[in-house]
Formats: structure tokens, C-alpha cells, sequence
């Protein structure tokens, strides 16, 4: 057995010979490569070895940027005041970086105006478009016309 760590003479050594080395450290002889010809092993504490390497995996994780979704909803028949209202809301939303579901609702018999809906929407699309781009254009599930926006990468 190969024999490879820190405060240990590598070299070939059988494998009671290892182990002894390992347990006069007060340290665990871990096998790392057992299909090489002869099998290699570190002395190394194992426990220790496991918490830095969850301690690791946890801050790749913290790094990893976590997507927020803002939403804006309209009704059909949104006058041009509050569209614009809406509108610099969700310019707003996607300068910092999170994305954009805009949706129009549709109430009782207001359903009739999907036309206006999907409008609505493709209005907002093209003027956020310098700032956004669409992910999913205008869909209609149930009573709800959505579409999705997501921020153009800044260079």
C-alpha cells in the first residue's frame, strides 16, 4: 500500500504497517485511490477532512445568487397612468437584478378582453426591453395572462 499524507514518509509499506503509523498519530488511514497498483491511502482526520469539506459546500452555496421573482399585475382595462406606474415599478425590479412575472387578471366576465390582456403585456414587454428580455411570452392559464421577464446581463 502507498502511503501519503502530512508528517508521514511516503513510500510502500503493507497495510498493518500503515495502519499502525496512522493510529501512533492519533489520525485514520483513509483509502483514496484502491484501484491503483499498489492501493494508495493518506493518514488523515477523517472527521476533520468532512467539516471542511461541508464547510466548503456551504459557502460555494452562500455564493451561489438566489433568482427573486417580483410580480406586477395589471386588470384588462389598466389606464395609461397606472401602466406607466406599473411599468417603471418593474424597470425598476429588473435594473436590481430579479425577475419579472407581469401578469393580467382577469375578473368575472372580463375574460371576453384577452385580446386586450395579451396586448397589455407585449406593450410592457417592448417598452422593458432595453432593460429586460422575455423568458416566456404572454400565456393564459386559468383566469391569469402571464408572462415572465428576466434582466438583461450588464457588462
Amino acid at each position: 500500500m502507498r502511503l501519503v499524507g502530512d508528517n508521514v514518509e511516503m513510500g510502500i509499506y503493507p497495510t498493518r504497517d500503515a495502519i499502525k503509523i496512522a493510529e501512533e498519530q492519533g489520525l485514520d488511514l483513509v483509502e483514496i485511490s484502491p484501484n491503483a497498483e499498489p492501493p494508495v491511502a493518506k493518514v488523515m482526520d477523517y472527521k476533520k477532512f468532512l467539516y471542511e469539506q461541508k464547510k466548503r459546500e456551504k459557502a460555494i452555496k452562500a455564493k451561489a445568487s438566489k433568482v427573486v421573482v417580483k410580480e406586477i399585475r395589471f386588470g384588462p382595462n389598466t389606464d395609461d397612468h397606472d401602466y406607466e406606474f406599473k411599468k417603471n415599478h418593474g424597470e425598476k425590479f429588473l435594473k436590481e437584478g430579479a425577475k419579472l412575472k407581469a401578469y393580467v387578471f382577469f375578473k368575472g366576465r372580463s375574460i371576453v378582453f384577452k385580446d386586450q390582456g395579451e396586448i397589455l403585456l407585449l406593450r410592457l414587454a417592448q417598452d422593458l426591453e432595453d432593460v429586460g428580455k422575455v423568458e416566456q411570452m404572454p400565456k393564459l392559464e386559468g383566469k391569469r395572462m402571464t408572462m415572465f421577464i428576466a434582466p438583461k446581463k450588464t457588462k
